[in-house]
């Protein structure tokens, strides 16, 4: 994929620009809301670019996949650029904003690098962003395909058909097409768009994961409060307007379903861990399972705060006690009653099945934690998958 004379040119830069990528990131940024503020106000989430963490995953991701491509050459890292597809195509993007991000983000470089950035370096890392820039546009042109929609086109209104307060901060939206048209059809783990004005006039865009099976008629999210102070930032400002505001009958501009972390269909033991609201995707493939009759052994396991913080802990244990052969367990900092496991979640004593397929989802060192505790059990680590909330600061780092 990348011709010989860029991979020696990128891999001799590739240190330089790599210690320099973070400072790269911020100063594209900036370029890019001064001239289209647009961007920042509709489609990037301003709680991330305030925290600093898509300036993070941006820079690791462009990282990663000059690294893989200096390290295979002929290959191209499919896992990062369907993570990435995915998600762009849940917020619409399109093909003619790679030349927008291109324009910013190659000034960025050349303004910090300097004379270091020779008509050969800005060739080869010109041919490194087109190669990135066209295999996602065109995975993302596919998934619009698949979902039978215009490239970009993917806003819907939906209305609340029911609203459900299952903990002091989580609230679940049921939502049913506003046309009265069907639901579109969705793979148990995978999440939605939702975008919501604000008092300012923005209109911000959230993902929230599907929290029921593909067979429902309506479809949910379960969207916890963000309190910034707890969270090292200010208060979530979709979560809290969606709390605040949003009532049954109400509507809300949803896009199709997306999402590369899906249930896959196998006979195979399957183990759901989640921390937090990392529930959700996690009841989705739950329920199918339950649906489906799935006759392998499943292993449901949970940790959270506490039982009173544990949103849809009453789903999590009827869906369980619907399979032929599963078991439940569930881990509190506090409160625990009694069967529960006390602290972090732990699976010494958990009896994992071979040819057990993972799926994971919460925060990261939680999802680190469990990943290392199975491997070393023996799962192998293609057959452990896992979902971010937010930028995803894992896979760029790996």
């Amino acid at each position: 994929m990348l011709s010989e004379t860029s991979t020696a040119t990128v891999r001799a830069t590739l240190p330089a620009v790599g210690a320099a990528i973070g400072e790269i990131t911020e100063l594209f940024y900036q370029k890019l809301f001064a001239a289209h503020p647009e961007l920042i106000r509709d489609l990037f989430n301003r709680g991330n670019q305030n925290a600093g963490l898509q300036k993070q995953a941006l820079a690791g991701s462009i990282a990663a996949f000059a690294t893989h491509l200096v390290a295979h050459p002929d290959q191209r890292p499919d896992v990062m650029l369907n993570r990435i597809a995915h998600k762009h195509a849940s917020l619409g993007v399109t093909r003619e904003q790679y030349a927008v991000v291109h324009e910013h983000l190659f000034a960025a470089i050349v303004e910090i690098l300097g004379e270091a950035v020779t008509p050969e370096v800005a060739a080869a890392w010109d041919e490194v962003y087109w190669l990135m820039a066209n295999a996602l546009a065109a995975i993302e042109e596919r998934l619009y395909a698949e979902r039978q929609v215009v490239a970009g086109d993917v806003w819907r209104e939906w209305t609340v058909a029911a609203r459900v307060e299952e903990t002091a901060d989580c609230t679940t939206f049921h939502l049913a097409p506003a046309d009265g048209s069907p639901a579109p059809a969705h793979l148990p783990g995978q999440y939605v768009s939702v975008q919501v004005e604000l008092a300012d006039g923005a209109r911000q865009i959230r993902q929230y994961s599907l929290s029921r099976a593909p067979g429902s008629p309506v479809r949910a999210i379960t969207v916890k409060r963000v309190h910034g102070p707890a969270a090292g930032g200010p208060d979530g400002e979709v979560s809290n307007r969606l709390h605040a505001h949003v009532r049954t009958g109400d509507t809300l501009r949803v896009s199709v379903p997306y999402g590369d972390l899906v249930l896959r269909d196998s006979t195979a033991p399957v183990l759901l861990a989640s921390a937090g609201i990392g529930c959700t995707p996690m009841l989705s493939m739950l329920e199918h399972l339950a649906d489906s009759g799935h006759a392998a052994p499943v292993t449901v396991l949970h940790a959270d705060r506490s039982p009173a913080d544990h949103a849809l802990r009453g789903d999590h244990r009827a869906l369980t006690h619907k399979l032929a052969d599963a078991s439940a367990r569930f881990w509190y900092e506090e409160a625990a009653e009694p069967g529960d496991g006390e602290g972090r979640l732990d699976l010494a004593a958990v009896a994992v099945p071979a040819g057990t397929k993972a799926y994971l989802c919460g925060p990261l060192p939680f999802m680190r934690a469990v990943r290392e505790q199975l491997l070393a059990k023996g799962v192998p680590a293609a057959d452990i998958h896992y979902e971010v909330f937010g930028p995803d600061l894992w896979l760029a780092s790996a």
